[in-house]
């Protein structure tokens, strides 16, 4: 299967998935918020994958992910932590949905849709700016340091959108015990840009440099 259709084959997989895992954790499909999201997200995502496949470098990158794809133990071992911790992002607001722990009101919940499209949007910008916007932590072939677009805000502008959309997907979901899951995902990912930071610092020439005059990780003036 060629990268193309790899990437919008597990597009597919993944929204089946997350509908599942939503609809099953809630026990009826008799959940707005949950339509409202795969909505939202799956337009958005078709959108970004549109642009992806246009960019065969891009594409490449972004084929290969996962903790197998990882070469170094310390990123698989992230990966499959911030990733367990996505799954229960979806699960828990499910499990919310069917107990009754929140009363997240429905302006908030649209508000967390906004914040998934804004997310996305971020996303496109990494990615117009960053070619080599790779799924896993490593340094490709011609690869060079990235300054320009969101990267002159931050570092890791990539996780940024992550952050956004994590946090608005527990608010999209209708659910204030769903940020649980949301931040430990958000600080799996923290761990995992501060190892990356540092290997691009070591093997990528320029990023040291980079580094020097961007100062902030991940959420300009905090981190």
């Amino acid at each position: 299967m060629n990268p193309a259709a790899r990437t919008w084959t597990a597009l597919v997989a993944s929204f089946v998935f997350i509908g599942l895992a939503l609809f099953l954790s809630a026990g009826t499909v008799d959940y707005w918020q949950a339509w409202v999201y795969l909505g939202t997200g799956a337009a958005t995502s078709v959108l970004l994958t549109l642009s992806i496949v246009k960019d065969p470098v891009l594409l490449e990158s972004r084929t290969k992910g996962g903790p197998t794809a990882e070469k170094r133990p310390v990123q698989k071992l992230v990966v499959v932590c911030a990733g367990l911790a996505g799954i229960a992002a979806f699960i828990v607001p499910g499990l919310d949905r069917r107990l009754g722990w929140s009363r997240v009101p429905s302006w908030l919940s649209i508000t967390g849709d906004l914040a998934i499209i804004l997310s996305m949007w971020m996303v496109g910008r990494v990615f117009k700016e960053n070619s080599f916007g790779s799924a896993t932590v490593e340094i490709a072939a011609g690869q060079k340091v990235i300054s320009t677009g969101p990267y002159s805000i931050v570092r890791n502008p990539m996780y940024s959108s992550a952050a956004v959309y994590f946090v608005g997907l527990s608010l999209a979901l209708g659910s204030y015990w769903g940020l649980v899951p949301s931040v430990l995902t958000i600080l799996g990912l923290v761990g995992r840009l501060l190892d990356e930071e540092a290997l691009l610092a070591r093997d990528l020439p320029g990023y040291a440099e980079y580094c020097a005059r961007v100062r902030w990780h991940l959420i300009p003036g905090v981190f």
